[in-house]
């Protein structure tokens, strides 16, 4: 499925095949009319002057594409960095904190505000046992709940320099 991007630069690349059919037209029909001998007229004018306005548009019309596909592109790259940051933050927390494979899965299914019960069923446990585990994420990394998880993973995503980042602690308990 085509995102909202995607479809803008279809829609304008089927415009831009359209109105370079119009050119063609236009330009035959000049033509042809030159080759009858007709003698310049505003009726020859004017359609020179569409053609023109026409190949105006299309050269418009490229470039906005070009633009619209360069920006495109650098959002693509962009997101793919972020994304690659926060799994390395999410794997440099997981590994101070001597998470298990099972903990750390379960904190990042928590960090994306899925519920115990939605993560039970993910991964195929008993809800007892995501409990379990979410306990002992909060033990061994020294948070409260959910929202310290997840404002800690944020607070080291805007700015790494932050007193947390170095002990995996909140900003608070890292400064008292």
């Amino acid at each position: 499925m085509l995102d909202a991007a995607g479809r803008r630069s279809v829609g304008l690349s089927l415009l831009i095949a359209l109105q370079s059919f119009c050119i063609v037209f236009f330009v035959v029909d000049v033509i042809d009319d030159a080759v009858e001998g007709i003698v310049p007229s505003l009726h020859l004018v004017v359609e020179g002057l569409a053609n023109l306005a026409l190949v105006a548009a299309v050269a418009i019309e490229v470039r906005i594409l070009r633009d619209l596909l360069r920006r495109q592109a650098h959002a693509d790259r962009a997101l793919s960095i972020a994304s690659g940051a926060l799994h390395d933050v999410l794997d440099a927390h997981y590994l101070q904190w001597g998470l298990t494979p099972s903990e750390a899965d379960v904190a990042t299914f928590t960090i994306k505000g899925c519920s115990i019960a939605e993560i039970a069923r993910l991964r195929g446990s008993a809800e007892g046992t995501v409990k379990t585990h979410l306990n002992a994420i909060y033990r061994k990394s020294g948070l409260s709940g959910r929202g310290q998880l997840a404002s800690l993973l944020i607070e080291d995503l805007l700015n790494p320099a932050h007193p947390g980042a170095a002990t995996g602690r909140p900003a608070e308990e890292a400064a008292a």
